[in-house]
Parts: structure tokens; sequence; C-alpha cells
């Protein structure tokens, strides 16, 4: 007969043989989703239930047979199933492990206490689970919980088994090594768990964080679109964050980037040499490749015989691939496969944002163009009127305006750039300026103060002028007397301050709200103010935000002063010699005739 000392230590030994079953299955790619609480779905906790149950059946053989009965390390499993994953988990692995125990009978006198006890104790780990979620992998309450199980284990053994008195003798010798060695093998089970969980929680949170890096560094490439540089410059940054023996990047005929072994025949530029490239690119599938024979290269001598293969997809077609390639002295894993296929669609969604973002460019400059083409035409007949009643009079001087307004007219209608230098809208104001002296003679004075270091300081074109045009139009113009109308440019920290201001009339506050509001011009009293003003507003509020929009300072009778600030935009490399092209234009063009702009 087996003492309770020799079943104890039998307990021990069976005990550490579950535990390293149980470890190393669980580390199995398969039950790596085990430690993962939030991914427990039907299909995952069927798993579960199986897998639990099969080791309260191993905790059934793992003991020895005593008194006709069975001293067994059943309730280390079911409740530690429970405790992970819940009552029906908890239940199903005891109804498994306990009507194991019930049908093969051995030890048949405590065989239906024994299997329903098992049962039960899975039922009640995953109900204090449920109702304590934030303790189910704490080893305490583990342990405490499979005493008090095992101790109610030992009850009903003694209450359902028959005769009593061969019950309470198999209680005296089983019921010690039982509570203890299965409490110690639920502390066991709880922290393998536990240690798999925050195992699975850093590699994700690495993998993210590596994703989320890589994402980071390559969105101002990709969103440009897929090409020689965007490609290149994403198999870099790849290449630096992932292991792998070569990276390289494809369209849908060609690679585009190549970085790593096998660069002797992997070339830029050359047309695509995997077959699983390109059944990648017809299916639009992401493989995982383990031999070389899979990767298809026809290359004698090429390193890879593993590799990696997604799909970049815009506008749901394949539009190229990613490619990670190994060799024997780097190994390609599961990990690296669902890492990439995390980038590629990221990079996918990047890819897209192109065609959104070419797309909001259009709509801003289409929107920009049609505040540009609504110019007084006001301003045209009068100017037309000016120059007809000089044709007349002094004709050289009526020529001279005619080239003025059709210099001036040339530029509201062809000007397309999204950024020119101030001197050059200081250059279309001074056209604009001639026909306004020719119209108004004495009763309208501009006076100008211009900062040399603002004329190449980058801003949005025909954004001043029109301000300039309601000064004079709607301001000094008015006065019986004539006026005076002011333009300043002044370099401040990090922006150019542009103030237009007059001795006009001035606007009222509720005026000087809608304009600032970006309202219709007509709703700007009758269009008095001219559509100039609002104009400007939109433009600036949709290129520079709120905080840059016009501020007007003015009042009943007491003129209008408007002042703009205007920071310096990011510039793409093109815009970066802007200001050098308009001066050697500038060079060029005082050294011409102006008989140039007529024969134009």
């Amino acid at each position: 007969m087996t003492t309770t000392t020799a079943l104890l230590l039998l307990l021990i030994e069976r005990v550490g043989l579950i535990i390293a079953v149980a470890f190393f299955l669980l580390m199995l790619t398969p039950f790596q989703r085990v430690g993962r609480r939030q991914d427990q779905n039907l299909p995952v906790r069927t798993i579960l239930i199986l897998l639990f149950g099969a080791f309260g059946i191993m905790g059934t053989y793992s003991g020895d047979i005593v008194l006709e009965s069975v001293a067994n390390l059943r309730a280390m499993s079911v409740i530690t199933a429970g405790l992970f994953g819940g009552p029906l988990v908890g239940a199903g692995a005891g109804a498994i492990a306990g009507g194991h125990r019930i049908l093969i009978d051995i030890g048949g006198f405590s065989s239906l206490p024994c299997g329903l006890a098992t049962f039960l104790e899975g039922v009640l780990a995953g109900c204090i689970a449920r109702r304590w979620p934030h303790l189910r992998l704490d080893w305490r309450l583990a342990f405490w919980l499979t005493v008090v199980a095992e101790c109610a284990h030992m009850g009903l053994v003694l209450l359902l088994s028959k005769p009593w008195t061969e019950a309470w003798a198999l209680v005296e010798v089983i019921a010690l090594p039982m509570i203890t060695i299965n409490s110690l093998g639920a502390v066991l089970f709880v922290q393998i768990i536990a240690l798999l969980s925050r195992y699975n929680e850093k590699r994700d949170s690495n993998q993210a964080q590596t994703i989320l890096d890589i994402a980071n560094r390559t969105v101002g490439h990709l969103r440009s679109g897929l090409n020689t540089n965007s490609a290149q410059a994403t198999a870099e940054i790849l290449f630096q964050r992932i292991e792998a023996a070569a990276v390289a990047v494809t369209d849908r005929y060609q690679v585009l980037a190549h970085i790593g072994a096998g660069d002797d025949h992997h070339l830029p530029g050359e047309p695509l040499r995997t077959t699983a490239t390109r059944d990648v690119l017809r299916d639009g599938n992401p493989v995982m490749l383990t031999r070389a024979s899979d990767i298809g290269c026809m290359v004698n001598g090429c390193p890879f015989h593993s590799a990696i293969v997604v799909p970049l997809q815009k506008n749901g077609e394949v539009v190229g691939t990613i490619k990670l390639y190994g060799d024997r002295r780097h190994n390609l894993d599961r990990v690296r496969f669902e890492l990439v296929k995390g980038l590629g669609e990221l990079f996918s969604t990047q890819l897209e944002l192109e065609d959104i973002q070419i797309t909001s460019q259009l709509l801003a400059q289409n929107e920009i163009q049609r505040l540009q083409a609504q110019i007084n035409p006001h301003f045209l007949f009068n100017a037309l009127n000016t120059i007809a009643s000089f044709c007349r009079t002094n004709a050289d001087r009526a020529r001279d305006l005619l080239l003025d307004l059709s210099t001036f007219m040339r530029r509201n209608l062809t000007t397309q750039s999204a950024m020119v230098p101030l001197g050059e809208e200081f250059e279309h104001i001074d056209s604009y300026l001639s026909i306004v002296r020719a119209r108004f003679g004495d009763r309208v004075l501009v006076e100008k103060e211009i900062q040399t270091p603002c004329l190449k300081w980058p801003v949005p074109p025909l954004l001043i002028q029109p301000l300039l045009e309601n000064a004079v139009q709607y301001g000094a113009a008015q006065k019986p007397e004539g006026g005076r109308v002011r333009l300043v440019a002044r370099m401040r920290q990090e922006w150019v301050e542009i103030v237009v201001e007059d001795d006009g009339p001035g606007m009222d506050p509720r005026t000087i709200k809608r304009v600032l509001s970006g309202a219709n011009a007509e709703a700007v009293q009758g269009n008095r103010t001219g559509i100039g003003a609002v104009n400007c507003q939109k433009r600036l509020l949709h290129l520079y935000g709120p905080e840059w929009g016009l501020q007007i300072e003015s009042a009943t009778g007491r003129g209008t002063r408007i002042r703009v600030c205007l920071p310096r935009p990011p510039l793409s490399s093109e815009d970066m010699t802007f200001a050098s092209r308009w001066e050697q234009e500038k060079e060029e063009s005082e050294s011409g005739s102006r008989n140039s702009f007529l024969s134009e």
C-alpha cells in the first residue's frame, strides 16, 4: 500500500512532467494565441477546452492506485483552465477530465465523486475568473482556490463513496499529497500562462513599435507614389529595421529597389525574376516561402532559400510588392511574416493617400483659380475707358497704359504657381498703379514703404493687389477731395507683415464681421467692399489656417487698415529656387525692350 510520503514524492515527480509538457506545447506557434485573452473566440476556446482536458486526463494517469482509487493531478489543469478561459473553458475541460475518470472506472467506488468534483472545480474557477478578471492569473488565487477545491473534493469522496470506512481510509492517504501538489501545480501552470502572456504582449509591443517607426519614416516617401526614389528609401528603411538577407520593392513590371544580398542579379530597373512575385501580383495574397524552389529565381547560385512577399494595393488593385529574402544566416519566421503583412497594409494606405493628396491639391488650386478669376470687371471697363480717353489726347501715354494693362491682365490669367516672391507681386501692383494714376490723377496718392529683405519672401500670387484695389476704389477715391493709400511691407521675426490702409469712408462692424467670416462678396453691403477682401480672407484661411487671416481696423468715417501676416510656407524642391529665377527673369526683362510685350 502506498504511504502518504511515497505518494507525495510520486506526485511531485509527475507534476514536473505535466508542467514541462504544458510549457512545450504552449510555446509552439499554433498555441501562441492561448496567452492572449482578447483573442479567445469560439474556435480558440474549443482548442483550450481540448488542450486543458487532455492535461486533466494526463493528471489522472500521473497518479497512483490507492485503495482501489486514484491519487491524481487533474485539479491543477481544470482550475487553471477555468481561471484563464472562464466558465465555458473550465466547465469543458472539467467535463472531459471528469467524464474520463467516471468512464474508465479506475477505483470504481470513488469514480463518481472524483469525476463530479473535477467538473465542479473547473466551473468554480471559471466563475471566479469572470467575477474578478483582474485576478485570473494571480498565483495566490490559484493556490488557495485549489486548496479549497481539493478539500471539497475530499468531502465529496466521503459523502458519496461507499463504504464510508474505505472512503475515510482513502482520504487519510491521498488528501495531503493531492491538496498540496495540485495547489503547487496550479501555481506553476498559472505562472507559465502569465509568462507566455507577458512574452506575447512584449513581442506585440515591439512589433507595433517597429511598424509605427517604419511607417513614420516612410510616410513622406510613399505619399509621392510608388516610384524608384520612394521604393529605394522604403527598402533602405526596412533593411535597417528588420533582420533579413535582402529587401526589395517592385511595381507590377520591374524591380524598383533591392538592398542586401543577391544584388548582383536582382537589379533595380530589370524585369521581375521570381515566379513568387508574379504570383502575388496576380493573386494579391501575401506568401511566406521556405524553399528556394518556391521562390523561383532562375539564376544559379542565388543565395536565397526563404522569402516573404506581400502585395501593395491601391484602390483595390495590386500595384507592387514588398519582399524580404532569407539566406543561411538570416532565417525568416512567422513573426516577420506578420510584421511585413502589417507594413504592407500601412504602405497600401499611404499609397492611396497619394491620390487623396493630389485630389485635395487640385481642388485647392481650382478654388484659388476661381477666386483669382473673380477680378472686378469694373476695373477693366474703367481702365479701357481711361486708355480710350488718352488715345485722343496722348497716344504715347495710351500705348504705355495699354502695355501696363496687358501685363496686369496676363498675370491675372496665367498665374499658376502656388507661391511667388513678394517682389514679383509688387511688380504686378506697379502695373495696376500705373492705370490708377492715369485714371484718378492727383486725387489718389499711393505711398509705398517696402523693406528690401521682403522681396524674396514667398507669398500667394494676386493676394495684395485686390486689397490695394479695395483701398483705392472704395477708400480714397470715394472722397470728393481725394485721399491717400499707404502700402507697407516689413520683415518680422518669422513672417512678413503687409499693411494696406486708406483714409476713406471706412467700414462698419457688421461689414468687417462678414468679410472676416468669408461671406459671399455679394452679401457684403451689396458688393460695396468689392470681392477682394473676402477672397483674400478665404485664401489665407485655406493656405495658412485661422490664425493667419486678415486683421481689419476700421470705423465709419475713419478709414480702413488691413494687416496681413504671411509665414514662410513649406516649399518643395521646385519652389526653393523661385526667388533666384525671379531675379534672373527681372534682369532679363529690364534689359529687353518693352515692345516684346506687344508682340506677344
